[in-house]
């Protein structure tokens, strides 16, 4: 085991790491920007070092000043968390340059489902389903070829891309030079790297992952489905749960097998995420996400299992301590991404300081969070508070207990999505289950509507 982590990140999944690594019994160093001097993660480690000034690029992603400070400090491994550089595969060879362990998969794996048109090959390689599509298309010229051949409507995705960004929906062939030159133009800003590919658009599927564990010594395990379908108009997930409502225990099966078949083809380790598009009976391979996710909690609460402490041992050298057969899912978990966001103004994010923050309690709810009552919530970042996250025996209880969570929750100084989350739990169609990543925009679109 590891005797001291740097944890090269900030916020709610940086506390958990946190957490997670002194129940090991393991040492934490935190970075921080002089934004975020005064956040709980700086506060909970043992060791913490500022690594620059607010801005990004010149703090959280500064990769010389966050591996002197892993190195100054005597860290013998470093957690990238989500985001950041959580999927740079530079800076996991970087790290293991200066003889630090990288708590994710080697940086080739990292590299070849990093860039999301070489993973689709390397999938169907494998066997596993693909959306039709391209592989990188050099121009608008190449990238309506692709599409008069696929049939509109078509996807424009860029290769480097996550959260939404460099991705532009196209009906129309006249709409793909605007739409081609604004994703790739986003995209290099995003990601420095404008390179795009093209694949069918599905209309109005489910958005549904699979969680993944694989050690050194070639054990791998799925722990089930999370559907990720609540989705805002920027493919920014708002609500998950697990399991999938609604699915159909043949296809269930299937995705998980095709998971694993997946996880085993990259030669992967550590925890991973599949993602899939699930359409009636079919399903498409969509990417692998090479870190842990933000939606991690409902998995861990329906399974038990605490997925960060297993990427730590497994990053150690260690085995998996159970097998598929030991892992059961019982219940079923949902959570609710409280962003200090408008929903009225297009999700515009706000900064400020949260003069009143209360959390709620009781059976059945974890929060996941980093602020408190006085904090400020600076402009630079993703714009998260908190993570709600609600479990019961059943959907239906899941969902009263979050609507009961939502009402405990007070937090005033910047708008958030709380109340607007609160209505999605209400809605008759969410309620029922089984809905697309098409619902919420939607819903949107009919509130715009009413006004």
């Amino acid at each position: 085991m590891f005797r001291k982590v740097l944890i090269a990140n900030r916020g709610e999944i940086a506390l958990r790491i946190n957490r997670a690594c002194h129940e090991l019994g393991v040492a934490t160093v935190a970075i921080f920007s002089e934004a975020d001097r005064q956040s709980l993660h700086v506060r909970h480690a043992d060791e913490a070092f500022c690594v620059g000034p607010g801005p990004v690029a010149r703090s959280y992603l500064n990769i010389p000043n966050i591996i002197s400070a892993a190195m100054i400090s005597g860290c013998d491994a470093i957690h990238p968390g989500y985001g950041f550089l959580a999927e740079n595969a530079r800076f996991a060879e970087i790290a293991a340059d200066h003889g630090l362990t990288f708590i994710g998969p080697r940086p080739s794996v990292i590299n070849a489902m990093g860039d999301k048109a070489t993973a689709k090959r390397i999938m169907r390689e494998a066997g596993v389903p693909t959306t039709p599509g391209s592989d990188i298309v050099a121009s608008v010229e190449e990238a309506r070829e692709v599409a008069e051949r696929i049939g509109f409507p078509v996807l424009l995705k860029a290769t480097a891309g996550g959260g939404g960004k460099g991705m532009r929906a196209v009906s129309e062939p006249e709409e793909l030079p605007t739409a081609f030159a604004t994703a790739q133009a986003e995209a290099e800003a995003s990601f420095k790297d404008g390179r795009m590919y093209v694949e069918k658009l599905i209309l109005n599927p489910r958005h549904i992952e699979v969680q993944v564990l694989a050690d050194e010594h070639g054990g791998v395990v799925h722990l089930g489905e999370r559907d990720c379908s609540v989705q805002k108009p920027s493919h920014q997930k708002l609500i998950e749960e697990a399991p999938a409502p609604e699915l159909d225990h043949v296809l269930r099966a299937r995705l998980h097998e095709t998971a694993v078949t997946a996880t085993r083809a990259v030669g992967y380790t550590n925890a991973g995420t599949l993602e899939f598009l699930v359409s009636g009976d079919d399903v498409y391979f969509m990417e692998m996400n090479t870190r842990i996710q933000v939606e991690h909690p409902v998995t861990e609460l329906i399974y038990g299992v605490d997925l960060v402490k297993e990427q730590i041992r497994i990053a150690s050298g260690e085995s998996l301590g159970f097998s598929q057969d030991d892992l059961h899912p019982h219940g079923h978990a949902i959570e609710v991404r409280v962003n200090a966001e408008d929903p009225n103004h297009n999700f515009a994010p706000a900064a400020g300081t949260l003069t009143t923050v209360v959390f709620p309690g009781g059976p059945g709810i974890r929060v996941d969070t980093h602020v408190y009552g006085g904090a400020m919530v600076p402009p630079f970042y993703d714009s998260m508070l908190a993570k709600i996250v609600a479990v019961g025996r059943t959907r239906e209880s899941a969902i009263l207990r979050m609507e009961r969570a939502l009402d405990e929750t007070r937090i005033e100084g910047v708008n958030t999505t709380v109340d607007f989350c609160r209505e999605i739990l209400a809605d008759p169609e969410f309620r029922a289950g089984g809905i697309g990543v098409a619902w919420l925009p939607a819903l949107l679109a009919r509130r715009v509507a009413t006004v």
